[in-house]
């Protein structure tokens, strides 16, 4: 690659411009996977001071085998970021590099105790699309059912409905959210996805009932669907 171009690319990392920013990350993923030199340059680029952008370059370094303990920092990091297109595409990276390198679950984990708002629930959603059926992410997930900020609460309410290990626990847990959660689309969120599992509970049915006769239109509508996905 001309050492120009090289150079405009790596500036683009910090272009305000999405569409400008986008094709130097699209252009640079292709040329870093072919030049080990490239990836030393971004490398380097990654731990320099006072640049706008430091995500762009973690994307395209986890784009490579074996990203470093750096890159991997940096997409958790970034996924606090405040549009959430961003998020999604980092979360969307974090699970393609997961299902290759195994300890990526563990620092998912561990973002969901100790992560922001943004990053627990996106790192709940990695754990859903990596369909895994082990004790320890099933046991972050059932943890953040009472997680403080309701809309990690649905998420993780949702990440439950293919989780069918230990199908007795989530189904307990699922129930408790639904009747004694405070937030109203936590509990919508609920039973919509304890009704997937179906062979539902007497204290379960005697609640959906009820709420299919509440004033709350968002109540009865989640109901109604949750009593139709019984039926079938």
């Amino acid at each position: 690659m001309e050492p120009d171009r090289l150079v405009a690319l790596i500036a683009d990392l910090d272009h305000p411009d999405k569409p400008t920013l986008r094709a130097a990350v699209d252009e640079l993923i292709v040329r870093a996977a072919n030049s080990e030199p490239v990836r030393a340059i971004l490398d380097r680029r990654l731990i320099e001071p006072d640049h706008r952008n430091y995500w762009p370059v973690a994307y395209i370094l986890g784009h490579l085998p074996k990203p470093s303990g750096i890159a991997l920092r940096t997409l958790l990091e970034t996924m606090d970021h405040p549009e959430p297109d961003i998020r999604w595409a980092i979360s969307l990276l974090l699970v393609k590099i997961a299902k290759q390198e195994g300890s990526v679950v563990n620092l998912l984990i561990e973002l969901c105790r100790n992560g922001t708002a943004n990053q627990r629930r996106m790192a709940v959603y990695c754990l859903r699309d990596l369909e895994l059926n082990d004790a320890a992410s099933l046991q972050a997930i059932i943890d953040l059912l009472s997680d403080a900020d309701a809309t990690v609460r649905v998420a993780a309410t949702t990440s439950l409905k293919t989780r069918r290990d230990e199908n007795d626990r989530v189904r307990q847990a699922l129930l408790n959210s639904y009747l004694n959660d405070g937030d109203i689309k936590v509990r919508n969120a609920a039973a919509v996805t304890l009704a997937s599992f179906g062979a539902p509970s007497e204290d379960f049915l005697r609640a959906l009932r009820k709420a299919s006769e509440s004033d709350n239109g968002q109540e009865r509508k989640a109901a109604a669907v949750a009593l139709g996905l019984l039926e079938k």
